[in-house]
């Protein structure tokens, strides 16, 4: 048996590829911010989606079930659009302008954040250990940010912050509707939203790409579908709470690439808040891992990171592999 098979075996293969995933999302970032020292996130978004959009439409011919593009919860289905819209265009204009240590710490939020909508969304009962959690993850947020020190929440702060909220809503709708909204619908909406909405402002912030960064656009998309496939595939081979947490390995990635490439410092502000918002995320991995703890797992159903509407989530990817899966049985 070669090494390659029997890692794909191990009890160390899904942590592994959950860990190549982020790996590829952060070095995706690092492109993102590159490009957005010349390119207005609008433009970034626009051609994101538009070279990816042919991978995920490969993606899409898998769907085994049968119906047209119209969602079932239309009301719904436009509130997550808009929500993954909104995210795409404040997370990557946040990369652009944030050190990446300080983006990757505030949209470390996501999971309290989805656990507080869960409550009124999904009917979610979080109990004192929870709800514990998410305020002290609130405070790791505030220690990041720092109000009313040094030059204060700058418009990179509050983009951060929108597309943390942004995505965190777009994820639970995602779990409210997941089990009768189809796959495809889910997949695409807010994809083709971005490629439409994008291509409308287009016009007024355009600015001619020489091939190399159209190149780096499309190393973009390739990076976070097989990201998105890296992370379907962790899962198949390890439990949620094992796999979840891995995606704040990413601020390792952070202050090395952002040392390397963007000669950025890591203040010691923003690693103790980052410190006690991931230490607050993995406790809500955990609580809602156990049994009659949580009723809808909003955190661990999520599987990968903000919903920016420019490439496939991994799970609606996911559902679709099973689907096809179950289609053959």
């Amino acid at each position: 048996m070669s090494s390659l098979n029997r890692l794909s075996q191990s009890a160390f293969a899904g942590p592994v590829l959950a860990l190549t995933a982020f790996a590829l999302f952060s070095a995706h970032d690092v492109i993102v911010k590159t490009l957005g020292g010349t390119y207005s996130p609008v433009q970034i978004v626009f051609f994101s989606v538009l070279l990816g959009l042919p991978l995920a439409m490969v993606m899409l011919m898998r769907d085994p079930t049968d119906g047209n593009l119209l969602p079932r919860r239309p009301g719904w289905t436009a509130l997550r659009t808009g929500a993954a819209v909104v995210t795409g265009v404040s997370v990557f204009y946040a990369f652009t302008v944030l050190p990446l240590a300080q983006t990757y710490a505030i949209l470390f939020a996501t999971p309290l954040l989805i656990t507080i909508l869960s409550v009124p969304i999904l009917g979610e009962r979080v109990g004192v250990h929870r709800g514990a959690a998410v305020v002290v993850g609130l405070i790791g947020v505030m220690i990041v940010l720092r109000p009313g020190q040094g030059e204060g929440i700058s418009a990179g702060h509050l983009a951060a912050l929108l597309g943390a909220c942004a995505s965190a809503f777009a994820s639970i709708i995602i779990r409210k509707i997941g089990n009768e909204e189809r796959n495809v619908v889910l997949l695409l909406y807010p994809m083709m939203a971005n490629l439409l909405l994008m291509g409308a402002a287009l016009p007024f912030v355009y600015r001619p790409m020489p091939l190399a960064d159209f190149g780096a656009l499309a190393l973009m998309a390739s990076m976070a579908l097989v990201a998105s496939l890296c992370v379907i595939a962790a899962y198949k081979r390890a439990p949620a709470f094992q796999i979840a947490p891995m995606q704040y390995s990413q601020i390792i990635w952070a202050v090395i690439f952002g040392a390397m490439f963007f000669g950025e410092g890591v203040d010691l502000m923003t690693i103790a808040g980052a410190a006690v918002i991931i230490l607050s995320g993995i406790y809500i991995v955990m609580r809602e891992d156990k049994a009659n703890v949580s009723d809808n797992r909003p955190v661990l159903a999520t599987r990968t990171r903000t919903d920016t509407g420019t490439y496939p989530r991994a799970s609606q990817l996911g559902k679709l592999d099973d689907d096809q899966e179950q289609d053959k049985h």
